[in-house]
């Protein structure tokens, strides 16, 4: 596969972290970001402008604003964009290509364990999840309604997750407890789980905790009394109607 980056910025940079593909033209303005490239990459080549599509498999990392501007010539085999809130139809009024896919990673792409959503054309389908497998784990969309509603499940979650884990820790420090071993055992706690649920149902394993009368009981029914469950389904609601809106 002959592969295009456009923009390498902190996911483009990523991708060729994980990437395993011999022939790769990443395309960068930022020459204080070349630099830190040809230092980290010495094999792959660098150029400032776009060149000619024709014969490239695409990859989009430009921020979503800057892609109108983007001055592009040639047919492309096959473009894949990661640029939140642009449509496929957009993408199809101003990149000239054979096929197209949306993908969605998110920010645990920067130690590839990234959950990237995808949909588009399935002739550019094993393409796409080849070169996206190299941050993480990918999973094929239908629809561009499915992939807003996955920008909230795994591109915005990661942040509600974190405010999860600075909660916990509050609370451990509140009670006596260091804040760095706090989120030392966090991340190690998140880890564990996060490897449990592959194979075990999210239900089944609070059950498997949460003894009669025990302190997992008792928290739950806390965390009950707060609204814990509603506020993250509202949140993920909230999050595909934005993204909705910026498509």
């Amino acid at each position: 596969m002959k592969l295009l980056l456009i923009g390498a910025g902190n996911m483009g940079a990523a991708m060729l972290k994980g990437l395993h593909v011999s022939d790769i033209t990443v395309v960068e303005s930022s020459s204080e970001r070349v630099l830190l490239l040809q230092d980290m990459y010495p094999d792959i080549k660098i150029v400032s402008q776009i060149p000619k599509l024709d014969g490239y498999t695409v990859i989009l990392a430009v921020k979503p604003q800057s892609f109108k501007s983007l001055k592009t010539t040639g047919h492309a085999k096959g473009v894949i964009s990661i640029m939140a809130g642009v449509t496929l139809a957009t993408l199809r009024e101003n990149i000239d290509s054979k096929f197209y896919v949306r993908a969605m990673p998110n920010l645990a792409a920067m130690v590839q364990k990234s959950a990237t959503s995808l949909c588009g054309d399935d002739e550019l389908k094993d393409d796409a999840i080849k070169v996206l497998s190299s941050i993480g784990q990918c999973f094929w969309l239908e629809s561009e309604k499915e992939l807003d509603i996955a920008t909230g499940l795994s591109g915005s979650a990661p942040a509600w997750i974190a405010l999860v884990a600075e909660a916990l820790s509050d609370g451990a420090v509140n009670l006596g407890f260091g804040r760095e071993l706090s989120y030392k055992y966090i991340s190690a706690l998140f880890e564990g789980v996060g490897e449990v649920l592959k194979t075990e149902h999210p239900a089944l394993l609070k059950d498997k905790v949460m003894s009669p009368a025990g302190t997992t009981a008792a928290g739950y029914a806390k965390l009950e009394e707060g609204r814990v469950r509603d506020s993250f389904i509202k949140a993920l609601e909230a999050s595909y109607k934005r993204a909705k809106k910026l498509s």
